[in-house]
């Protein structure tokens, strides 16, 4: 069994050297005591530290990898060492692959009766399941969401919450960024504070409760307009508060059955606190005047209509839209949805909703509203998760020509294009990135070797360096003096390394100095090209060296004697390649006459044997 797109390259690309090299030992072990493949999911159990194995889970299809999952802690960048020794060995022994049934081949073995006693049984011991079930059944069958809806059957909760421990967090929250700021903190303690505590409002909101959602954020929003004063004291904003507070609200709002009176006793709260904290609830304000029933909301609604602004479109009117499309959503009132979407133009949510409700050709007709690469990169996700994999490419694809992301300006109420920086272009970056795998998994080379140049030019590496190169394959020689001078102008910082280990890789020595002397040469970058440098540029080594050696050592910096050291060792290395031995021996004695006092140093420079 080979997994389309899982090789060696692809592994390195996906994982850091250091759990590349890891997985390596893994594997040399024979620490991989189980694995298995069934259908489209390969598990196997790798020994560790611990007394349980670890669970490793690679799912795929026909493009390649879709989802890997280890139950180890891992969370930093790439796979993980247990993934990559599970991958290891599907690559190099895929006959040591044990085949099982997958779920639907079990599960085509079984008539409806055991059907039944086996749903009835799994829900015996996970009674949950059954809620899982009534969502499952009403989204596939949609006669039944127009008579029984999920949140409807829910019971509703009979008690009203205690506001107390959630104005006391509050409290505490305003408290604690006072303390800071008293402190001499100068980040907002709040800004991390707050979305924690709302929440727990959020998560009535999500169960339907909107009337206990709004005792909660009662309680929190009158705790922090109490305590204000002392904030604003200290230069704090209260329009940012607002702004973490005010779409919570609105969702409450949305979520809550409130009587004609208690919507006005709100409006009125609402306005007496936005004067205290300086910031505007007009989503919420909006909310409150919209509700579910305004003649022109049921009629977008009921798709007879795709103009909900006739005054003018506000610009929060995206972030109401989307308050209320996660509440239909939860609802599961999906034509509602899809009418709403539609008429806001809000063209990932209504093509990923389409295509999680299977309505592919639906999608492709409207695929010309994407507008951008992340909107394209979602909505290619979904179609790959329903299987249509050359519809997602086809996606994906066309969305390589498009902008990173749109957004809209509160100003001008009109579109524009963030620059396509190497920093900001992280949607095109992804889309070309998982564009190419997807496209070499399913056999389009072309596409995918258009699609990792996008990428790399995007966002280089030594790894997608060489993923390119065994794209390319005879195009190779052709193509690599482009990437070389792609190189060659890109100034930016955060691509120093990743040009450094390339020109070093192709032997550009000349152009990996460049890349240091632009200022991008930090300590190690600096001294790596120094070492590839000293037969080819002995001169500029020496200059480079020096310099940063001699500004430790005048300075007496004894903590950094061991970096002044590394440096002078380079210098002499420089030196001596040069022919230039009988100079370095005066440097050093001058050397040992300035510093000879610094017995630490003058220790290090004989242990070295400069």
């Amino acid at each position: 069994m080979k997994i389309a797109n899982l090789d060696e390259t692809t592994l390195r690309y996906r994982t850091t050297d250091k759990s590349f090299q890891r997985g390596e030992s893994y594997y040399q072990q024979g620490a991989i005591v189980d694995l298995c493949q069934r259908g489209n999911c390969l598990y196997g159990e790798v020994e560790g530290n611990n007394v349980e194995p670890y669970r490793v889970t690679i799912q795929f299809d026909a493009g390649g990898v879709t989802e890997t999952q280890c139950t180890c802690e891992y969370s930093l960048d790439g796979w993980c060492k247990h993934i990559v020794a599970v991958a290891l060995t599907s690559i190099r022994i895929p006959g040591t692959i044990h085949k099982r049934l997958s779920l639907n081949e079990l599960l085509d073995r079984l008539n409806l009766v055991q059907t039944q006693t086996l749903v009835q049984e799994l829900v015996a011991k996970e009674p949950d399941l059954i809620d899982r079930i009534d969502r499952f059944v009403t989204k596939i069958l949609p006669p039944i969401i127009q008579q029984i809806s999920t949140s409807e059957t829910r019971p509703k909760r009979q008690t009203s919450v205690d506001p107390q421990p959630y104005r006391y967090q509050a409290k505490q929250m305003m408290r604690h960024c006072l303390e800071h700021w008293e402190d001499g903190g100068e980040e907002n303690p709040i800004d991390e504070d707050l979305p924690e505590i709302l929440a727990q409002a959020q998560a009535f909101i999500d169960r339907g409760d909107g009337n206990n959602a709004l005792v909660i954020l009662a309680a929190i929003t009158e705790a922090c307009v109490e305590d204000w004063d002392e904030i604003a004291d200290y230069g704090g904003e209260g329009d940012e508060i607002v702004a973490q507070l005010d779409p919570v609200w609105a969702a409450a709002v949305l979520t809550a059955e409130l009587l004609s009176t208690e919507a006005v006793d709100l409006q009125v709260n609402l306005e007496e606190w936005q004067d205290r904290l300086s910031g505007e609830f007009e989503i919420c304000a909006e909310a409150l005047r919209q509700g579910w029933d305004t003649p022109e909301l049921l009629a977008v609604l009921q798709g007879e209509s795709e103009d909900l602004w006739a005054d003018g479109r506000p610009n929060y009117a995206d972030k109401l839209a989307r308050i209320r499309l996660e509440i239909l959503n939860l609802q599961e009132r999906y034509p509602e949805y899809l009418n709403l979407a539609r008429a806001e133009d809000l063209v990932e949510e209504y093509l990923v909703l389409l295509a999680q409700l299977g309505r592919i050709d639906e999608v492709m007709a409207a695929s010309i509203r994407i507008k951008d690469a992340q909107q394209a990169l979602a909505v290619a996700k979904v179609l790959r998760e329903q299987d249509a994999l050359d519809r997602s490419l086809l996606i994906a694809t066309a969305g390589l020509e498009l902008p990173d992301c749109i957004a809209t300006t509160p100003a001008e109420d009109r579109f524009f294009t963030i620059s396509q920086s190497p920093l900001l272009d992280r949607h095109r970056y992804e889309l070309a990135d998982w564009t190419s795998e997807l496209a070499q998994g399913l056999g389009d080379l072309t596409t995918a070797l258009g699609a990792r140049i996008t990428a790399f030019k995007l966002r280089p590496s030594m790894q997608a360096y060489q993923q390119t190169k065994t794209l390319a394959g005879d195009t190779w020689q052709t193509l690599q003096p482009n990437l070389l001078k792609h190189l060659q102008t890109m100034d930016n910082w955060s691509h120093a390394e990743a040009k450094v280990q390339i020109f070093l890789h192709e032997h550009a020595i000349d152009d990996a100095i460049a890349t240091v002397n632009d200022g991008y040469g930090r300590g190690n970058l600096m001294q790596l090209v120094m070492d590839a440098a000293i037969s080819h540029r002995p001169e500029w080594v020496i200059a480079k060296a020096i310099r940063p050696a001699e500004d430790i050592m005048n300075r007496g910096k004894a903590e950094s004697y061991e970096d002044a050291v590394n440096w002078l060792t380079r210098a002499r290395a420089a030196y001596i390649r040069s022919g230039r031995q009988a100079e370095w021996e005066q440097y050093r004695s001058q050397l040992i006459t300035t510093h000879g006092r610094k017995r630490k140093l003058m220790g290090l420079i004989e242990d070295a044997n400069l």
